[in-house]
């Protein structure tokens, strides 16, 4: 879905700077500016890093939640022990663009939610200072994570709720990005 946006958005006359994780596509459009990351950190940082020179910032990318506390060079023997594995938070990016964003920047979040949904996705947007937010189900058929369609529903900061049919995911892209030109206006 990312690189659908990255790919619509330079169609639609934006600059473009794409921070992408590692994926086995890249977008069509070769005016894109690609910033390859490949843990929650680095894309915590280079999001972080490029947020105040820019005045839209989409935010599609499944980042874990979690990441190993201890990261080993090698591999880890048996030993006859169970092997705990410990865990810290990774850096909540949106939640860290909210809390910094101006008045004349945007933020459009996604939410992939499998219960509660509508209720879910508007707690997600409000806890994060965004202005929009995406909302993926799990319960649709076609849609998502291993397709290349797509069915949303868009929630925007004054609660107004666009449900869209399954597409293809360029042309929900498209959908995304005419709700946020029509929040500039």
């Amino acid at each position: 879905m990312g690189i659908a946006l990255a790919d619509a958005a330079v169609e639609f006359g934006a600059d473009v700077d794409l921070i992408l994780g590692p994926v086995n596509i890249t977008p069509a459009n070769k005016n894109i500016n690609i910033i390859d990351v490949t843990t929650a950190e680095s894309m915590a940082n280079e999001c972080i890093s490029r947020f105040n020179d820019c005045d839209i910032a989409i935010l599609s990318a499944a980042v874990a939640d979690f990441t190993p506390k201890e990261v080993r060079k090698s591999k880890i023997k048996k030993d006859g022990n169970e092997l705990v594995l410990k865990l810290k938070p990774t850096t909540d990016i949106a939640a860290t663009l909210g809390r910094s964003k101006t008045k004349s920047q945007i933020i459009a979040g996604f939410a992939l939610e499998t219960n509660d949904e509508i209720q879910n996705a508007k707690g997600k947007l409000e806890r994060k200072n965004m202005d929009m937010i995406v909302l993926n189900s799990l319960r649709e058929d076609g849609a998502g994570f291993g397709y290349d369609t797509n069915k949303i529903t868009i929630i925007d900061k004054y609660n107004n709720i666009d449900k869209f049919e399954l597409k293809s995911k360029e042309e929900a892209a498209k959908d995304i990005l005419n709700k946020i030109i029509s929040m500039l206006q």
